[in-house]
């Protein structure tokens, strides 16, 4: 992505995308219960990441891996009550909308899910994908003890929205609207009770200086009647750190206090190669704002393409003081494949912030960021285990028989709750009336893709009716980008497919190719799986759950990208059923 370019054209897409979206209010509805008949059945579901980062560089007992979320999870922001720290991401159409995480120390975290669970009020049934909810920030105040998320929803009719807790882990109030345009909004509270929102806004009509031109703005907030002051508005950083050489992309702003002093962090340089995190300094929280001499405080753009073990687009963070009185900053970048591919999307990283001097500077965040990282004193490596999230190398079985769905699995545009049910035999997924390549709701249950190398299979049971009845997999980056593997009916023969749909950004007609198929036995459960290594994924099926047969060849992972396919997330593998197939076996 080269230097905000994308970025522009994507929020432009999503303005043009919103208003035409809003002229249209049907959802795409599960076929009624009574009426399925053939609805499929997944079991025994395992996923396993093999990157060979990790098979090299294992951890000694006082090392932790970076990234700390692998995936899809992008634009972390964090915050901290006592020694109980929250984080949480962007969500984009994903539901629930807004992921957030729980640690006591940094390294070991507990998924809580979605912040944004109810559909009656965060409504994403009609957002592309890389729509929805925006760059959330979350911020504890001290003063009336509760919890604030602050983000900007392109869905809905929400933009900028808050909600509000006393407890992250018993659930959140319901969107609060914001009186103020842009995105990227966070709050800041001073230690006399007044509030503060900053966020990233265009210039005032007829001062945009060249494209990617922006501002941050500070609002006064008032805390009693949840909304902004009106008239507070005033811009506090015009362009970035230094206008005259056209800095591009100032946003993700947060506000912090230290010793009396008050500090702006933002991201500059759009979320591409170019990407920076740069800080300010003021004695007011209104400004004036003086850029630190030392900017950017994190970067990995200074370093050549082609690099081993490479981590880049360093940005968009956020710091908190961690135990022991060590400061963090968590902050999203990438780990391209070998083909410099991103599937894996903007994951959440995090480093040591030394902020012994007079501005804060992430420790190596502009040395080539590495794999591993020494664990905080006396804290110990539990990832993977007693239900912490897991990184690194791993596995993961489900086998779909708990109460409670493993909250890593997520719906697209509504909630999973929708289409699933429960059954002795595994898990059952009732079939919309859509299928991925529509802006609807999907019947689809999707997990990230979490390393450049991985497999992930499930044993199906189902029998189609028709050419219309679809069920198998998915490898999804948008609706205008995915590989669907499925059995689907022609004729009275069934048949195993697979599929590539890619639609150029901004032109050109869907091109949706079979690119293999095969007659199938469905008299008993088939395996399907997807797998792959760096840019090279295979789809293939087992009938004895041992011996696979690849279908379709080696196939390209590039509409997987972010590169190719564009807008901001990483690729979602899903188990899929659709009632209106379009891919016909030849």
């Amino acid at each position: 992505m080269k230097k905000g370019k994308l970025r522009i054209s994507i929020k432009n897409q999503i303005t043009l995308m919103t208003i035409l979206l809003a002229l249209t209010t049907s959802a795409a509805q599960p076929a009624e219960k009574s009426k399925i008949t053939n609805a499929p059945i997944f079991s025994n579901f395992v996923y396993q990441g093999n990157d060979d980062i990790y098979a090299n560089n294992p951890l000694k007992p006082d090392e932790f891996y970076n990234p700390i979320l692998q995936g899809c999870y992008p634009d972390p922001a964090i915050t901290r009550k006592g020694d109980d720290y929250y984080l949480v991401c962007s969500s984009f159409a994903m539901f629930p909308g807004v992921p957030i995480f729980h640690s006591k120390d940094l390294v070991n975290w507990t998924n809580l899910g979605g912040v944004l669970n109810n559909p009656e009020t965060f409504d994403t049934r009609d957002c592309g994908i890389s729509a929805g909810v925006y760059a959330p920030g979350i911020t504890y105040n001290p003063n009336n003890d509760t919890f604030y998320i602050i983000t900007t929803a392109f869905t809905g009719g929400l933009n900028n929205i808050m909600v509000k807790t006393e407890d992250p882990k018993k659930g959140w109030g319901d969107p609060i609207k914001l009186a103020f345009g842009g995105i990227d909004p966070s709050i800041f509270f001073d230690d006399n009770g007044k509030a503060y929102i900053v966020h990233n806004d265009a210039p005032e009509r007829g001062k945009e200086l060249y494209n990617g031109h922006r501002v941050i703005k500070v609002w006064e907030y008032d805390v009693e009647k949840d909304q902004v002051i009106e008239g507070t508005d005033k811009i506090i950083v015009d362009g970035g750190v230094d206008l005259s050489k056209k800095p591009i992309w100032i946003e993700a702003p947060h506000l912090y206090k230290k010793d009396g002093k008050y500090y702006l962090m933002c991201a500059e340089g759009g979320t591409g190669g170019w990407h920076s995190e740069v800080i300010f300094k003021s004695d007011s929280p209104t400004g004036p704002f003086i850029p630190a001499p030392s900017n950017p405080i994190l970067t990995q753009r200074h370093f050549p393409r082609e690099r081993e073990n490479k981590v880049d687009w360093a940005g968009h963070a956020d710091i908190v003081e961690g135990p022991n009185g060590q400061w963090y900053g968590v902050f999203l970048a990438v780990r391209p494949n070998e083909e410099q591919r991103v599937n894996t999307g903007r994951e959440t990283f995090i480093l040591p912030v030394d902020w012994s001097g007079e501005f804060p500077v992430f420790v190596n965040g502009l040395v080539p960021i590495e794999t591993k990282l020494d664990m905080p004193k006396g804290v110990e490596n539990k990832t993977g285990k007693d239900g912490f999230f897991p990184n690194g190398n791993f596995t993961y079985e489900e086998d779909f028989s708990s109460d409670d769905l493993d909250k890593r699995w997520i719906g697209l545009r509504g909630p999973r709750e929708a289409f699933i049910e429960k059954t002795k035999g595994g898990i059952q997924i009732n079939p919309f009336e859509a299928n991925v390549k529509e802006v609807k709701p999907t019947s689809t249950l999707f997990y990230r893709q979490m390393h450049n190398s991985f497999s992930y299979a499930a044993t199906l049971d189902y029998t189609p009716e028709s050419e219309k009845d679809l069920a198998g997999i998915t490898a999804l980056q948008s609706e205008n980008a995915n590989y669907v593997f499925g059995i689907t009916k022609k004729g009275d023969e069934y048949y195993l497919l697979l599929q590539r749909n890619f639609k150029r950004r901004f032109r050109g007609e869907m091109d949706s190719k079979i690119i293999g198929s095969t007659k199938i036995d469905i008299s008993e459960p088939v395996r399907l799986q997807v797998s792959a290594k760096g840019d090279k994924y295979k789809f293939s099926y087992s009938s004895n759950g041992i011996d696979f047969i690849t279908v379709g060849g080696t196939v390209s992972g590039d509409i997987l990208s972010t590169d190719m396919a564009g807008g901001f997330t990483g690729c979602i593998l899903g188990l899929y059923a659709t009632s209106t197939n379009d891919a016909i076996p030849e």
